[in-house]
């Protein structure tokens, strides 16, 4: 770890600006371990506070000199953080911020998952963040209405599938949704907290109910059946998610040509499998192969919990001993079963002062009861060490040298994301995908990686149909999808769906690691023109010291040397 550095007039605007955040969007104070309990204004006059306050952060960080390496990059991140999401402000995008994965109904759903429950204290902090649902949810109405009458409405795929969200998260009198279920679960609580809690947890579900009454009803007729954003309004969406401004046209051919080399390799893993010379439909043939073997399945989410721990623990203990220096702070990482149903899999860093640690979160599909190892090991490396959890956990752990907010909320999807599948394919590399088995699971998270590029650029630009027949659409997408992942019809269409309505995301894992190692490659290339050895172990090092940054700013960083 570095020695501890001097506070800077940077550092200060910087934390000014994580305190100004978390002030108007108090979910972010839970995501980084502070007992924070209100919601966020989502209103035009809350949205337009937010941008107020970030055009004062923006006009204090350029009247300031960087005095050191931090500095330079903290003031060249942020600055650019800033002025990239006032653009997406003047465009409009909060007034029509919907979609099924990351937007305000998620939002102010999901934070519950963050919040302690430990005891009264604890629950009245959740009875305090329950009774500003219906007030959040109201300002949020408020600023699709006002989009509406500018035109800007998200797409009707999007509203229809938000609107079928909400209602689950409302629930019903037979079948109580996720705040009935979540007062009820305070046995512990004393009896005035515990009404206190169900009566705020019917008054949220309540305004769940009315939001998806809302979409239905007065938003859905003015949306549009076209899912793509377009060109400008993509362009802005893609440099939010890599913190990059990447040539969009080269970067679709780019993905069509990762796309078949995945291929390729995934053919050659198949045949490994069960033998003879790679060809089309060896993969399938695979497949049915592994899904057959009882001894690479798990029953049962406590199963999958237990078996994902174990690797995890095991990946600390051998990485941190051989191939990384891996702090004392961060080898433990709690791997959990998630409270939604929704899908997917994802990892929440630790607080600031360790006193909650890194977690790996599986949603899993109401139903899904068998999981294939095989399939799954990559994902385990990809949310914990080396990917997710050695990085962002590194990240709080320079404290010494980063403010809060590099240690806590800088970075993008594409330096996170990216890292992340850079550190599959490393994991590769260092042997631990020998089994052909694990190493097919591992390229078809890179085949899904490629063809997300190719499906997202191609939908939300209407790029030419990989077939041929016509440009690409929303509809064209799912079954594009479904030729290139072995997931069932379930994850297939809510990942689709996430990438019509979140654009820009899914590209930024494998743009990032095209970048990661473009510069690993880079670094490699310039030890050898001053003819002295290349140390992977010290470019992972200072790369990581640097905490979550845009893509561009790593670039400028590692180029120029600017590591503490």
């Amino acid at each position: 770890m570095a020695e501890p550095r001097a506070r800077t007039a940077v550092d200060r605007i910087a934390e000014d600006w994580v305190e100004t955040l978390v002030v108007h969007d108090p979910t972010v104070g839970t995501y980084i371990g502070r007992e924070a309990s209100g919601l966020p204004d989502f209103s035009p006059d809350g949205a337009d506070a937010l941008a107020g306050e970030q055009r004062r952060i923006l006009a204090a960080l350029l009247g300031e000199t960087a005095v050191d390496a931090v500095d330079e990059v903290t003031r060249a991140d942020l600055a650019a953080e800033l002025r990239l999401s006032l653009a997406q402000h003047e465009a409009g995008e909060q007034l029509r911020d919907l979609n099924v994965i990351e937007s305000p109904p998620q939002r102010v759903r999901d934070v519950f998952d963050l919040m302690p429950t430990a005891g009264a204290e604890d629950w009245e902090r959740v009875a305090e963040r329950l009774r500003g649902v219906p007030e959040a949810l109201a300002g949020y109405r408020a600023a699709l209405a006002l989009g509406a009458e500018r035109g800007l409405v998200p797409a009707l795929r999007q509203l229809e599938e938000v609107a079928a969200q909400s209602r689950r998260t409302a629930g019903t009198a037979d079948a109580p949704g996720f705040f009935g279920r979540l007062a009820a679960s305070a046995a512990e609580a004393p009896h005035a907290l515990a009404l206190e809690l169900a009566s705020s947890a019917a008054a949220a579900s309540r305004a769940y109910a009315e939001l998806a009454e809302y979409l239905e009803r007065e938003l859905a007729p003015h949306a549009s059946a076209v899912d793509a954003f377009g060109r400008e309004r993509y362009a802005l969406a893609s440099e939010r998610f890599l913190g990059a401004s990447v040539d969009l046209d080269e970067t679709y051919a780019w993905g069509l040509d990762e796309l078949a080399r995945m291929v390729d390799e995934q053919e050659r893993a198949a045949a490994a499998i069960v033998g003879g010379a790679p060809r089309p439909g060896i993969v399938q043939e695979a497949i049915a192969r592994l899904e057959r073997d009882p001894a690479r399945k798990l029953r049962g989410v406590d199963a999958l919990q237990r078996w994902m721990q174990e690797t995890s623990d095991r990946a600390v203990a051998e990485l941190g001993a051989t191939q990384f220096d891996i702090p004392e702070e961060i080898r433990a990482l709690e791997c959990r079963i998630a409270p939604t149903q929704e899908g997917g899999i994802y990892y929440t860093g630790p607080s600031d002062d360790f006193s909650r640690p890194g977690r790996m979160w599986w949603s899993v599909p109401e139903g899904v009861e068998e999981f294939d190892t095989w399939r799954e090991l990559t994902t385990v490396y990809h949310e914990g060490v080396p990917g997710h959890h050695l990085q962002i956990g590194q990240a709080v752990v320079n404290r010494g040298t980063l403010n809060e907010w590099r240690r806590q909320l800088a970075g993008t999807s594409g330096h996170a994301e990216g890292w992340a599948l850079y550190a599959e394919r490393l994991m590769e590399q260092l042997g631990y995908l020998e089994d052909p088995a694990d190493r097919l699971g591992m390229l078809d998270g890179q085949r899904m990686r490629a063809a997300r590029v190719v499906l997202d650029l191609g939908v939300h630009l209407g790029k030419a149909r990989p077939d041929g027949l016509g440009a690409w659409d929303g509809e064209y997408a799912f079954g594009f999808l479904r030729d290139h992942v072995n997931m069932n019809d379930g994850f297939v269409r809510f990942e689709v769906l996430r990438y019509l309505g979140w654009a820009g995301q899914a590209p930024a894992y494998k743009v990032g690691q095209r970048i990661w190692e473009q510069l690993r490659d880079e670094a490699e290339a310039r030890a050898a023109a001053a003819e002295r050895p290349f140390s992977l172990r010290d470019f992972h090092r200072e790369a990581l010291a640097l905490g979550g940054v845009r893509l561009d700013t790593l670039q400028a960083a590692l180029r120029d040397g600017l590591v503490a």
